[in-house]
């Protein structure tokens, strides 16, 4: 009998503070080693989506979130070099914490949208072109 393969689900998250600023992360280990990056990482065994991200945020920023709304759900099996992961975005809020970068994260920066990095990991920059959209039609940003 064949064994049969599954991809991975994985959550990232958009965090728009000031009205026009993203908290992104330094990368600490390959893939995508020392590029900035949406926070986020894998949906454990047994939690839901809603629940990887918060705790994803927490590991990695030293912050408290809340999801509000789903971006989108990117899923080409090519976006991570591990092989296939699906990722589902959320746009969030702030709730509490302070920054601070830890797991999988070098750094923890906040940067103008106006200013991003050019070394982005994964498909972020598709992820946080729809998010920036999203957050339009929302109101959140201008």
């Amino acid at each position: 009998m064949k064994k049969r393969k599954f991809p991975y689900v994985a959550v990232d998250a958009l965090i728009i503070v000031n009205k026009n600023k993203l908290i992104l992360i330094k990368r600490l280990k390959e893939p995508f080693k020392n590029f900035w990056a949406l926070p986020g990482g894998f949906v454990e065994y047994g939690e839901t989506v809603e629940q990887a991200i918060v705790r994803e945020v927490k590991e990695e920023t030293g912050l408290i979130i809340e999801p509000t709304s789903l971006i989108g759900v990117y899923s080409d099996p090519r976006r991570d070099p591990r092989g296939h992961v699906i990722s589902i975005a959320f746009l969030v809020k702030v709730k509490g914490g302070r920054i601070l970068p830890s797991t999988n994260a070098k750094e923890v920066q906040i940067f103008d949208l106006e200013k991003l990095p050019s070394k982005l990991a994964f498909d972020h920059k598709r992820i946080i072109e729809d998010g920036i959209k999203l957050a339009r039609k929302l109101g959140i940003l201008d």
